[in-house]
């Protein structure tokens, strides 16, 4: 490796790289650098004392324990790939005139900081996470390996389970807890499941999954309080009240809260770095951030999508994988002189495992002005698509991966779609493309 006279904080040719986050938009940052062969120091920064993991397997076979621990731990050889991994360290702020990230272990000079801390659940107040006490049922939050071992137990014990929110979140871990054959309540402050992600006419089938399950779905319902012996609520939903009335005690013997996540981002307070006002770090199209040689990636960072006309907070797995490409390409590229810089617009994807079905949704409906349906979303594979002037700009896909793998195809091209063909569920979707 050769050296650059000891200048600047990495002593080395294209100087050092520190990333804050050890997650999956951070560990993909560092191999991605090395891919695109940058020869510098790599130092890979995480708040807690795990080795890098996924996250995907913590709702699924951590939380169940149908494989041992180390599943969702990703298989990085950190060493061969000469990058420095320093666990236990949360960032507390930077400092980026002088060039320096600040952690509860002390400062890291960089030469180039990439954020990627990604996203903290969001709490419900009044019912902070607790270990179980005087006779109050625990609540737990599911969004690290540490969380996903508490709720373990909490599932091998078969415990009445009463799950705050019917998100997505919400809904796999209530397939998890039915699976392992407990009780479980869902609450949901709206009228229906994923009220936050997708439309009313989309998501009014999704209540049925919940009760063919075995769940109870209750909607409309404003949590009160978790105190001894349950949950607290009031329900507004039109078949709750008479089931449920206003203050009902719910018995339960844990409580889960899925009400959504946040950019993990109240640390750059101070930092100069700007943030918008969903609070991510406001990335451009390049993803770097508003100060001198920070990129921002992941759940923390949101950015301008010239395919969809607005900036997209993306948090989904898919969007930490992808990113880091670009901001690799970009730190590696901008060595050279005549580098333009790589933009970053994907077209966005997540899917969720729930009730016994595969969910899958590519692209950005929020512009659409026209919906199509394929197949009956009484049954057990639908397809929703979204057009934006003809064209197909989104798509939710239940039970028809061979739906979404097209029609992703599609939205990337900006495809105008026939309706009459796009409607017809027999036909190949990709037929539909004029």
């Amino acid at each position: 490796m050769s050296q650059r006279n000891g200048d600047g904080a990495g002593g080395t040719e294209h100087g050092r790289v520190v990333v804050a986050g050890a997650g999956m938009a951070g560990v993909q940052t560092a191999v991605a650098l090395r891919e695109e062969g940058w020869s510098g120091g790599i130092t890979l920064v995480g708040a807690e004392p795990h080795r890098p993991y996924d996250r995907p397997p913590l709702s699924k076979a951590v939380l169940l324990g149908t494989s041992d621990d180390g599943a969702a731990t990703l298989d990085v050889d950190f060493a061969s790939l000469d990058v420095d991994l320093r666990l236990g360290r949360r960032a507390t702020g930077v400092d980026t005139r002088r060039r320096l990230l600040l952690t509860d272990e002390g400062a890291e000079p960089y030469d180039h900081l990439v954020i990627a801390t990604g996203a903290d659940p969001v709490r419900l107040p009044g019912a902070e996470p607790t270990a179980p006490g005087a006779g109050a049922p625990a609540v737990h939050l599911l969004r690290t390996l540490d969380d996903a071992l508490r709720l373990r137990s909490v599932l091998a014990e078969r415990r009445d389970i009463v799950v705050v929110g019917a998100g997505w979140i919400g809904a796999e871990f209530a397939t998890a807890a039915r699976e392992a054959g407990c009780t479980v309540t869902v609450l949901e402050a709206a009228d229906r499941p994923l009220a936050g992600a997708l439309p009313a006419e989309v998501t009014a089938p999704m209540a049925d999954w919940y009760r063919d399950s075995g769940t109870e779905l209750v909607t409309g319902a404003r949590v009160l309080g978790v105190e001894e012996g349950g949950v607290r609520f009031t329900s507004g939903a039109p078949s709750g009240p008479e089931r449920h009335p206003a203050g009902t005690l719910l018995p339960a013997g844990a409580v889960l809260v899925g009400i959504g996540a946040r950019p993990a981002t109240g640390w750059l307070a101070g930092s100069g770095i700007e943030l918008a006002e969903d609070g991510s770090v406001r990335a451009d199209q390049w993803l770097r951030a508003s100060a001198p040689e920070v990129y921002a990636v992941g759940d923390c960072a949101s950015f301008p999508s010239a395919r969809y006309g607005r900036r997209l907070l993306v948090h989904h797995w898919d969007n930490a994988l992808q990113g880091p490409r670009t901001v690799a390409a970009n730190l590696v590229g901008s060595r050279s002189p005549h580098f333009t810089g790589v933009v970053y617009d994907p077209v966005p994807y997540f899917w969720s495992e729930q009730f016994g079905r595969f969910v899958q949704y590519a692209g950005d409906h929020a512009g659409a002005d026209e919906l199509i349906r394929r197949g009956d979303p009484g049954g057990a594979a639908w397809t929703v698509c979204w057009l934006r002037e003809g064209v197909l700009v989104a798509l939710l896909a239940v039970g028809r991966p061979r739906d979404l793998a097209q029609g992703r195809k599609l939205i990337e091209r900006g495809a105008v779609i026939d309706r009459e063909l796009a409607a017809d569920a027999a036909v190949p979707l990709k037929n539909a493309a004029r």
